[in-house]
């Protein structure tokens, strides 16, 4: 109505635009990934990695940290935990910018689908971040930004349509109900 045409002139005059969401697509290739089993959560030596060392892999692979562990690396030592298997190829997509709770659970239902037909892949996982600076970080509850302001969460989903669902929040949030 009004409103809204008030509201648009405004934006418009005083240069205001929104911004649509970056994506980026890229291919990995020949990639060690852990071995995941979805009744497992603590792992199983020799069989299957726990919830904490895939959750420490994936931030290794989404900050392109190289998991070869040569000792000639001043960047890294780091390794895919064990059990692990290569991967010919894996799929990363980032998107960059605010998106709607709505548009998240679109995208969670949408990579359910991916199970439908046969894959070749036992899992998959969908990593969400906030912003370090966000006022807000669970709920209606206030961000605390002391040092890193970490606010973010990953489902990791499996064949049979199991997931994982693991949390991190900074040092002055609390973990949501």
């Amino acid at each position: 109505g009004a409103e809204g045409s008030t509201l648009m002139s405004y934006f418009s005059k005083n240069q205001v635009e929104a911004l649509k969401p970056k994506v980026t697509f890229s291919t990995l290739r020949d990639l060690q990934c852990p071995v995941l089993e979805s009744n497992e959560l603590q792992g199983k030596p020799e069989e299957s990695c726990s919830t904490e060392e895939l959750f420490e892999w994936l931030g290794a692979v989404l900050n392109q940290v190289s998991l070869d562990n040569k000792s000639s690396s001043f960047l890294s030592t780091y390794c895919c935990p064990q059990p692990s298997t290569i991967v010919e190829k894996a799929f990363l997509c980032t998107i960059t910018g605010f998106i709607i709770p709505e548009k998240i659970i679109q995208l969670l239902e949408q990579l359910c689908c991916y199970f439908g037909e046969p894959k070749l892949a036992h899992w998959l996982t969908l990593t969400v971040h906030g912003f370090a600076d966000s006022p807000v970080s669970w709920r209606e509850s206030e961000h605390g930004f002391h040092k890193g302001g970490e606010n973010l969460y990953n489902f990791v989903i499996f064949r049979n349509l199991d997931y994982w669902l693991q949390m991190a929040v900074g040092t002055n949030d609390d973990c949501p109900p």
